[in-house]
């Protein structure tokens, strides 16, 4: 399935410019695999994810889907149901990434990305020929993610706590891809990334492979 396919690795902090840098990867023609937009797909009604998450989770699927808010409210503060769901959840969507990157090599690609948010919290990155990282400055991450409805200082800083820091990721990036000086830059830089990774090609393992600079 992996062979002659070089998978690389999106993530970014939230507020980063990940789906704007993945919908870029798009218009290149590059097939994205977007783990978030797959767990929504889940939670719908018809969803694989719907029955078990509301068998673990009494009273959070309401009209045959599950309510992503009061779900959420079960499992933020709470490590222990937080990984619960994780249980259930990332089988499910690994199974859908293995569909995917099956399509895609029977479809004769020869890169795809995966848009993971914890790529590197969950080891996902091992499953990756190279990683890219979204990054921006602090106060732009700010300003983007409260502009989101619902969203306050306090739960940012709730956030930002529990993920792995902008700092942490970009040091273990392959590239890193900056969003805060205007798209035009952000869209040259994936171009450049791009044309290099086709031109290196699948790696060979990434513990084996010699660290890439990170422009």
């Amino acid at each position: 399935m992996r062979r002659g396919l070089t998978v690389i690795g999106l993530t970014g902090s939230i507020g980063m410019g990940k789906s704007t840098a993945a919908a870029m990867l798009r218009e290149m023609h590059i097939p994205v695999f977007d783990a978030d937009a797959e767990v929504h797909r889940m939670f719908r009604p018809g969803g694989e994810a719907v029955r078990p998450v509301g068998e673990a989770f009494p009273g959070v699927v309401k009209d045959g889907a599950v309510d992503r808010k009061e779900l959420g409210k079960r499992v933020f503060d709470d490590k222990e149901a937080l990984r619960r769901l994780e249980r259930i959840v990332h089988p499910l969507v690994g199974a859908a990434e293995r569909r995917f990157l099956m399509r895609a090599a029977m479809r004769g690609a020869d890169l795809v990305v995966r848009d993971v948010p914890l790529l590197f919290e969950t080891g996902g990155d091992r499953r990756c020929d190279y990683t890219i990282v979204v990054s921006a400055p602090a106060h732009i991450q700010a300003q983007r993610v409260l502009r989101r409805p619902g969203m306050t200082p306090e739960r940012l800083a709730a956030i930002r706590a529990a993920q792995m820091p902008d700092a942490e990721k970009r040091r273990r990036a392959d590239y890193v891809v900056p969003t805060g000086q205007g798209r035009r830059l952000t869209r040259d830089r994936l171009r450049d990334i791009v044309r290099e990774i086709r031109r290196r090609g699948p790696a060979a393992g990434r513990r084996c492979r010699r660290p890439i600079a990170r422009r």
